[in-house]
């Protein structure tokens, strides 16, 4: 009788769990509903296209979760897609309802070389148009300072500054770590250049690592000072970069007024005075407060313009971690990807395919499984041509292979040809407590790999082969690729990261160009006029769900006057601290990933460092934490 009520207990419980989730659903439907219900708006025919931008520019944002979004526990950072940007500026400049372009960039995390060149491009034809450009922020980040560059007008705060970084910094090396803990790692790997698991196995980078990375910086710092010189040639920045607190001490510390000087911005004023400058261009809000001006919502606006998509040339976008299984926008799941492309040849009769890359890599059988798509379309008759947007390396490398014409930027980050696996055993561990293991075989491979006791060597010799096949495989489809031998690609390969410039000296890019380029070249290679050639985005279509109810608590953000759903601090202490946070957690998260993902990898950790940072989650917080005890535990 004990036992039948336990078990009644139980199916209570999960009916009265059922039906409080259920209630929950019920009730922020209807909150949304009556939330969505007509109210009094505040319609502007014309104004000022505002891109408040608090979050990162991103090749493809990620799905939204609805229960995330009802229940308050979303990601405040919001990721906005290059493409969506790029074609609403292309809207603007010849929209005689928008009056000028305002950047607020207070809240902006970033976006990558690549991205962010593009959006100038987009910036400088407003301008062309002859339609004013204003940047706002209270302190100026590299990123956000590539895009102000490209302003009519640059304001500052006189509490801030422009903080330029540079590139380079530190990384987390776990090897004095995991000795401690007594944690066995081991590495399979080929390329003198792969140090994506140097972290678990050096305490710092290893000579050749640090060369390929201080030149990969280099070339990309290099390029940044190039574009925003061109962007602002007044602007004295080899001064300013080479001896900020020369030029700060000279302005008696105030480095807005330093950034003022050395011609990096134009205007010194709050947010009210810029607000109120613009309103003389825009004109004034219909609310009338102090400071504002007759804006246009972003989110609307890219809505009204997003492109048609019902072209003949095929767009299918690559764009994060590639990983196994199925996965939403913003990861690159080799089912869900391959299944798309499939789908869209089986039904579509597309001319062409341009195949969109910005990703690091990730797992080798998730690469080849788009790599086979991709395939499937050359097998079709279809002309391939590959566009890279920040990163194209490892996995990304991969499935750009079946390319006839590979377009890249400068900014590029490409290259990365390499294989790893990493296996941590925890016999050391586990010795300190005292447990030890013991057990039968009947073949040299029987319980293997042994995360408790330790590989055997017969099974790292197999790993270490299977690695070196792998890597040969990579080698051999990029020299077919390429039309070069495997010798000529394994003496550039080797895991070396490069940049773009390089990429294309070397013969792994064939030309400069972005997106549309790489779509008229496919048009032409597919004997379709470039001018009447249009894209067909190969895309899973949006949860409309999900899409109603982020509409609906967007709205509500809009109308709470204090809420600017941004998490950046606003001094440069701040700021720079939640920057930095946010590539401590991403690492944290690739660590995560390396450990408990696929196990042979075509991967690149210090291409992460050259995108847009990725939004943090709340559970990356306790991220750190939880692999430690995952190593603990085994």
């Amino acid at each position: 009788m004990a036992f039948v009520k336990g078990v009644w207990r139980i199916l209570v419980a999960i009916k009265d769990g059922l039906v409080l989730l259920f209630l929950l659903l019920f009730f922020g439907a209807l909150y949304a509903a009556l939330s969505w219900s007509p109210r009094p708006a505040q319609n502007v025919s014309s104004g000022a296209l505002l891109l408040k931008l608090d979050g990162s520019i991103v090749e493809q944002p990620s799905d939204v979760d609805p229960m995330a979004l009802l229940t308050g526990s979303k990601d405040k950072a919001r990721e906005y897609g290059l493409a969506d940007i790029v074609a609403a500026l292309d809207a603007a400049k010849d929209d005689g309802k928008v009056k000028a372009v305002v950047l607020n960039l207070d809240g902006f995390a970033g976006g990558g070389q690549v991205a962010l060149a593009r959006v100038g491009k987009a910036l400088d034809a407003v301008r062309a148009a002859k339609k004013p450009v204003f940047a706002f922020a209270t302190i100026y980040s590299d990123d956000s300072y590539q895009l102000a560059a490209h302003a009519t007008e640059s304001w500052v705060d006189p509490l801030g500054g422009v903080a330029i970084i540079g590139r380079g910094g530190s990384g987390l090396y776990y090897k004095g770590l995991i000795d401690k803990l007594g944690v066995n790692t081991h590495v399979y790997r080929v390329g003198t250049y792969k140090s994506f698991v140097e972290p678990f196995t050096r305490t710092g980078q290893s000579p050749e690592a640090k060369e390929a990375n201080q030149a990969l910086a280099h070339a990309l710092w290099e390029d940044w000072q190039q574009d925003v010189a061109k962007a602002r040639p007044k602007a004295k920045l080899a001064a300013y970069v080479s001896n900020p607190a020369a030029l700060a001490q000279s302005a008696g510390g105030n480095l807005a007024k330093a950034a003022l000087n050395a011609g990096l911005v134009d205007k010194l004023g709050d947010e009210a005075a810029f607000g109120a400058r613009v309103a003389e261009v825009a004109g004034d809000a219909p609310d009338e407060k102090t400071g504002d001006f007759a804006s246009i919502d972003l989110r609307k606006y890219m809505k009204a313009h997003k492109p048609a998509n019902g072209g003949d040339i095929g767009v299918l976008t690559i764009a994060g971690d590639i990983v196994d299984g199925e996965a939403g926008p913003g990861t690159a799941a080799g089912d869900t990807i391959s299944a798309l492309l499939r789908k869209a040849l089986a039904e579509k009769d597309l001319k062409a395919l341009v195949v969109r890359v910005d990703s690091p890599g990730g797992s080798v059988m998730a690469s080849e499984k788009i790599r086979s798509a991709i395939m499937a379309a050359k097998s079709d008759g279809l002309p391939v041509v590959v566009s890279m947007g920040n990163v194209a390396a490892s996995g990304g490398y991969w499935v750009s292979t079946p390319a006839d014409v590979i377009f890249a930027e400068p900014d590029t980050i490409t290259g990365s040809i390499g294989v790893f696996g990493i296996i941590p055993s925890f016999e050391g561990t586990l010795a300190k407590i005292g447990v030890t293991t013991d057990g039968v075989k009947t073949t040299p491979l029987s319980g293997q790999p042994d995360v408790v006791g330790g590989t055997t060597p017969e099974f790292d010799r197999i790993m270490q082969m299977g690695v070196e096949d792998i890597y040969g495989r990579f080698v051999g489809l990029v020299a077919q690729s390429r039309r070069k031998t495997p010798q000529q690609i394994d003496a550039i390969a080797q895991g070396r990261v490069w940049d773009g410039g390089t990429a294309r000296q070397i013969g792994l890019v064939d030309r400069f160009g972005g997106l549309e380029d790489a779509i008229a070249e496919a048009a032409k290679l597919a004997k379709v006029d470039p001018g009447k050639a249009r894209p067909y985005r190969i895309e899973k279509e949006p949860d409309k769900f999900a899409e109603f109810i982020q509409s609906v608590m967007e709205r509500e953000e809009d109308d709470d006057a204090g809420a600017s759903g941004s998490r950046m601090g606003r001094d440069l202490l701040g700021r720079q601290a939640i920057v930095q946070r946010n590539w401590a957690l991403q690492a944290v998260a690739d660590v995560r990933a390396l450990v408990n993902g696929a196990g042979v990898r075509a991967d690149c950790l210090e291409c992460r460092g050259y995108g847009a940072p990725r939004v943090a989650k709340a559970a990356d917080g306790h991220g750190m934490w939880a692999m430690l005890v995952g190593l603990l535990k085994g």
